[in-house]
């Protein structure tokens, strides 16, 4: 069997989601870094492996992905009981839909381009991301607070065993303390990220150890 390479960046919201769910599985894989900051997404070789110029990039089973919500449903189809999406459709579609709620509407408009441009048209760049970030981060995390107020609410965003949702979750969660984000009003998705926390998986894919760990 080919070996699992993992194309990442640490602190890449996208790429934290992948590794959680490489983790969930216990698939192992060889992390490649991708240094955003040094522009190697840009680079030929990286374009090669996804003309998007992002990350992450995953090779597994032979074949190459890119976009991280689409290699977890893949690892979901291919891979037996890992409960990233419910078998019951209205289900699974409450777990996309929280999923898609930050991976489609809150992260792209805080990703890296995104929040670049914005630095580079304010006076005072800093503190024009801090408060970009602040903004657009608490106000979804704030309606996702809200969408989690639903019965099939658990210990985790949907249910009592970690979805694909909580796996975009964490990331979000990670991002929001990094920029000081208010969460005194989301105490569903603090309690639920705690519960992450405490699970290997999750606490492996932490950026901080990504960072440090090959």
């Amino acid at each position: 069997m080919n070996e699992a390479v993992l194309y990442d960046y640490w602190r890449s919201s996208a790429s934290y989601r992948v590794r959680i769910a490489l983790n969930l599985i216990d698939q192992d894989y060889r992390s490649v870094p991708v240094d955003l900051l040094a522009r190697q997404h840009r680079r030929g070789e990286h374009l090669a492996r996804n003309p998007q110029g992002l990350v992450p990039v995953l090779e597994i089973d032979g074949a190459r992905f890119t976009q991280s919500l689409a290699i977890v449903e893949y690892l979901a189809e291919t891979r037996q009981g890992t409960g990233f999406l419910p078998v019951d459709a209205v289900h699974r579609q409450r777990v996309r839909a929280l999923s898609y709620a930050i991976a489609m509407d809150i992260h792209p408009i805080c990703n890296l381009g995104v929040v670049a441009h914005v630095m580079a048209s304010a006076a005072n760049g800093e503190a024009a991301r801090r408060t970009w970030m602040q903004k657009f981060i608490g106000e979804g995390l704030a309606a996702f607070e809200r969408l989690l107020d639903h019965p099939s609410s658990g210990t985790f965003c949907h249910g009592d065993q970690p979805t694909m949702a909580d796996i975009c979750l964490v990331p979000q969660v990670y991002n929001a303390r990094r920029w000081e984000v208010d969460l005194s009003d989301c105490p569903r998705i603090v309690a639920i990220d705690a519960h992450c926390a405490a699970i290997d998986a999750f606490a492996r894919a932490h950026p901080d150890r990504a960072k440090h760990e090959p």
